[in-house]
């Protein structure tokens, strides 16, 4: 059974849930080791982006999903992976993350992708804060963040293994109270 969603769309992105035919885009930027330099995953082999999209592609049949892996959209191609999920549903409390193909950098889609998961996060998840952490180094993941109205509340020191080392994040995060909506209706997908 099909548990469809209705996710926001904004003036140019829209976000939907994958589907199998999007593998390919999704492979052009999970293989890319400059688009995973800062990630905690990749770069990718066809394999693991694969069993991504795949996975990706069948959570909307779980009636009891937490977590949207979804694909970000510009013209009918998926430029994009974004997610947002509940770490705590009892305190409905949620994270988010997102990644893009190297030739969408800095034209503002992934702000733009971000306002979508916030409008999805605090309005269908019923979310009262949203977090997101990124490494120090990635001043366009904080670039991001901060314009989108996140507040930076620290560095957690060495909190995560990544290749085999351990590294710092920054950990960011934005309380349903500090989010304005500037999204359109949302769209069936």
């Amino acid at each position: 059974m099909s548990h469809s969603m209705s996710y926001p769309r904004g003036p140019r992105l829209s976000i939907r849930d994958f589907t199998t035919p999007d593998i390919s885009a999704v492979h052009e930027y999970a293989s890319d080791p400059e688009v995973t330099r800062w990630s905690t995953w990749g770069p990718n082999t066809l394999e693991q982006t694969t069993s991504f999209v795949e996975d990706a592609a069948q959570a909307h049949l779980n009636s009891e999903r937490s977590a949207y892996s979804l694909a970000a959209v510009l013209d009918g191609n998926a430029i994009g992976s974004v997610a947002v999920w509940t770490i705590d549903p009892h305190d409905h409390n949620g994270e988010l993350g997102y990644t893009f193909h190297r030739a969408h950098w800095g034209n503002g889609y992934a702000t733009e992708a971000v306002s979508l998961l916030l409008e999805f996060g605090f309005n269908a998840l019923q979310l009262e804060r949203i977090g997101a952490t990124c490494h120090p180094g990635n001043i366009g993941s904080i670039r991001v963040l901060e314009k989108s109205g996140f507040t930076l509340e620290g560095r957690l020191r060495s909190h995560r293994l990544v290749r085999g080392a351990r590294r710092d994040s920054l950990l960011y995060s934005i309380l349903r109270e500090e989010h304005t909506s500037t999204i359109a209706e949302p769209i069936a997908s």
